[in-house]
């Protein structure tokens, strides 16, 4: 059986080339904090952006950008506030949500997936 947290790092690698190669500047990948996860934090211009990359075999569970719920929305929002807090960006820093599905090993960048959900 495959390690499925070592699959998960290939596929979010495998995305974070795909960004590099559209110009985005990986800043961090896996960042962690008591309100969760974020799977690459990258610039992208004058945009600091948080990225969830989700991966489907193929759509038969359900398309990759549809396992990006609102609850997950609301943590990576949880998590975007505190990793500004933590490295102390000034409060009109630009931000964005992405999302990278990966589906029967093609790449789809969703740019603006979602809004940032307040508390």
């Amino acid at each position: 059986m495959v390690n499925q947290r070592k699959q998960g790092n290939d596929y979010e690698k495998h995305a974070a080339d795909f960004l590099k190669e559209k110009g985005f500047e990986i800043i961090e990948m896996n960042f962690y904090c008591k309100m969760g996860e974020v799977d690459i934090i990258a610039r992208d211009g004058s945009y600091l952006v948080f990225v969830e990359v989700k991966y489907r075999k193929n759509a038969k569970s359900g398309h990759a950008i549809s396992a990006v719920n609102f609850n997950k929305m609301r943590k990576i929002s949880r998590v975007c506030d505190y990793y500004l807090y933590k490295y102390k960006f000034p409060s009109d820093t630009s931000i964005r949500f992405d999302v990278v599905a990966i589906e029967e090993g093609h790449l789809q960048h969703y740019k603006n997936a979602f809004e940032y959900i307040p508390c």
